[in-house]
């Protein structure tokens, strides 16, 4: 029998060691959840979240993160895609259930970047970019696929719901097939004990009239998060039993998004009536994850992305008046608005194997498009100059805590069309409308309280020309000029549109 060479084994371990890492993924992504919302951020919180708390003390707490935008659709585009969904057709609010898909066929997702790489992939929870159901309104194929949905974008499985509870479409759709079919219908219903809130729940309608939702005769709308947390544990469960590939599971959850309808075993906690008790039971099922994950031997070597869409609904204004909760923060505005309490949202990275000194705090701006280029660079992967043209990796930040990252600006946009870009402790409001420019310096005045525009004519010039720049050449990323999906449009009052047209080849 022949020896094996020592020098042989040795270039074989060497092999193996510095091939790149591929930990298991869990991107968790809570829906209108502010940055004030999470007890880790806000000393002032009137709840806790101790499993938030833990990802943070366990991993690296970015108190300057940022969702793309301030609503639903358009965030959730960028975290998946590392692009803004201003350079598509959605240049102002969100999609209901049933639109044709965001995310365009053959365009590179985080799902799909993990998928080519050796992961099975999965989303369990809410979409809210789009689907294609079979025939239309009052007539349906239930036998049919849903088509242009996440099974299209990357993911191996699907378990979950089409967009928010608002919108319709209702049903617990695993695959391209509803569960149960949602041929019932209703209408949105007073919820008693939330602040200016709805319920998604029975009895339904057995026939479509003016004003109706199509629900399935199984949906509740409270049992959102218990499902969606059940069944990411048997899909993570189902597939490390016969299977070593790592594993990537998006869980997109409902909450704290309207109906706020936490479960009557959280009724009673916190200081900040239904919505406190919401967020604590979201943070429940996040333990949840967390406790699998310990129980399974997984822990060490899963990297778990968490942040939230956008900040918190208008009704922030309401919990400051009657419970003294600040759930943006601190920060100006809240979803929907241009101002930091729009975007500036919990932003957690957790991964025992991988992170050195775990429990720091990283105080320098992220964006969520950043996820993308962050994975590429951790599986050593080069993205294509047609994918990912905003995503900025922050790798380094994981190996090192002295680490510099090169800093880009970050676009700001709002469910109306107004831009803003961030450069440093620079933000320029852009005009927009009959509204005119606006200029903060964020690290004196975080709370964008004082317009300094008159008094800093150079800093305004620059950002006009980094974000007319960053715009016009399809990208903020260097590389080849890409096309946005579109001609120019009315929302981008500073740059001319024969600018635009020039610096596009159209």
């Amino acid at each position: 029998m022949k020896r094996i060479s020592p020098w042989l084994v040795w270039l074989c371990f060497a092999a193996i060691s510095t091939a790149a890492p591929k930990p298991n993924v869990i991107l968790i992504y809570t829906d209108d959840q502010g940055f004030g919302d999470m007890s880790a951020l806000n000393p002032d919180s009137k709840f806790q979240t101790p499993h938030l708390d833990r990802l943070a003390r366990e991993g690296i707490l970015f108190t300057d993160g940022h969702s793309s935008d301030t609503v639903c659709t358009p965030s959730r585009y960028g975290l998946l895609t590392g692009r803004y969904n201003w350079r598509t057709t959605l240049k102002r609010g969100v999609f209901g259930a049933e639109v044709k898909g965001l995310i365009e066929d053959g365009r590179m997702t985080v799902a799909s970047l993990l998928r080519d790489n050796g992961y099975r992939t999965a989303m369990v929870g809410k979409w809210h970019l789009g689907m294609d159901f079979p025939g239309e309104q009052g007539n349906r194929d239930w036998t049919q696929p849903v088509k242009d949905m996440p099974l299209d974008k990357g993911f191996d499985y699907f378990y979950g719901i089409p967009a928010s509870l608002n919108y319709g479409v209702l049903a617990w759709f695993e695959g391209r097939y509803a569960k149960v079919p949602p041929t019932e219908f209703t209408k949105k219903k007073p919820n008693a004990i939330a602040l200016s809130d709805y319920r998604i729940a029975p009895p339904y309608e057995p026939e479509l009239s003016n004003g109706l939702m199509e629900v399935a005769p199984d949906f509740v709308d409270s049992e959102c998060l218990t499902r969606f947390t059940d069944k990411s544990i048997e899909w993570m469960q189902q597939h490390t039993a016969r299977s070593d590939e790592p594993f990537f599971l998006y869980l997109p959850y409902t909450s704290p998004h309207k109906p706020v309808i936490p479960l009557p075993e959280f009724r009673g906690q916190g200081e900040a009536g239904a919505y406190g008790e919401f967020m604590i039971e979201t943070d429940h099922h996040i333990g949840r994850i967390l406790a699998y994950l310990d129980k399974a031997d997984l822990a060490d070597d899963t990297l778990i992305i968490f942040s939230s869409d956008n900040g918190p609904e208008t009704t922030w204004k309401q919990r400051i008046e009657k419970y003294n909760h600040m759930s943006s923060g601190g920060f100006r505005g809240g979803k929907r608005d241009i101002y930091e309490g729009g975007h500036r949202v919990p932003f957690i990275v957790r991964w025992p194997a991988g992170i050195a000194e775990a429990g720091r705090r990283w105080n320098e701006p992220v964006s969520q498009l950043d996820v993308l280029a962050t994975l590429a660079e951790m599986l050593e992967v080069d993205l294509p100059d047609d994918g990912g043209e905003d995503s900025v990796s922050f790798y380094s930040i994981f190996e090192s805590p002295v680490a510099k990252r090169t800093a880009l600006p970050l676009i700001h946009h709002e469910i109306k069309g107004r831009f803003a870009i961030r450069d440093g402790d620079w933000k320029l409001v852009m005009p927009h409308g009959d509204k005119v420019a606006e200029l903060y310096h964020l690290g004196e005045d975080p709370a964008e309280a004082r317009n300094v525009i008159a008094n800093n004519p150079a800093v305004e010039a620059k950002l006009q020309r980094m974000i007319t720049s960053i715009v016009v050449n399809g990208r903020l990323t260097p590389g080849p000029i890409q096309a946005n999906d579109t001609e120019w449009w009315n929302d981008l009052t500073w740059i001319a549109p024969e600018t635009y047209r020039a610096r596009q080849g159209r």
